[in-house]
């Protein structure tokens, strides 16, 4: 799709910031309808970014996959679960939450002055995350794994 500079440039400034929001509000959210809600608006603005590179089908794929059926699989298991539970013993600052938001925030850090120091396309960050970031690349997976399990730990008490 070729869009003027101006209307493409303020499209992505505010998908992109769809995509911020509603990952703070899958993150911060203590109800977890509502940071499944976010988690859609999430999808939604991920499934919209494809549009302008004219890939429509992923975009279609996209909503169609992640909105229509992974996102209200979530909203359709939390409801079967007892909402209840979920506020008891709200202590809202932990260790763990002190460790992982320092760690988040140095990954972050690290992020953006890795990205304004560089002037890379695609095809070059791809083949950096294929050759030289191949190991982070990978801590990365292991550790989104590891959570997952945790989650499901979580989930079954």
């Amino acid at each position: 799709m070729d869009l003027p500079g101006p209307i493409h440039d303020f499209l992505l400034v505010f998908l992109g910031s769809g995509l911020i929001l509603g990952g703070l509000g899958v993150v911060l959210l203590t109800n977890p309808i509502y940071s499944a809600f976010s988690l859609g608006l999430v999808f939604v603005c991920i499934s919209l970014l494809y549009i302008p590179s004219n890939s429509h089908f992923v975009a279609a794929a996209q909503l169609l996959i992640y909105v229509g059926a992974i996102n209200v699989l979530i909203i359709f298991a939390v409801m079967f679960m007892n909402g209840s539970e979920y506020y008891k013993d709200l202590n809202l600052w932990t260790v763990g939450d002190g460790v992982t938001s320092v760690v988040c925030t140095s990954i972050f850090a690290s992020l953006i002055t890795t990205i304004l120091d560089t002037s890379c396309n695609s095809q070059q960050i791809g083949i950096h995350l294929s050759t030289d970031f191949f190991l982070p690349f990978e801590l990365i997976s292991i550790i989104l794994l590891v959570a997952l399990i945790g989650a499901i730990a979580v989930a079954r008490q």
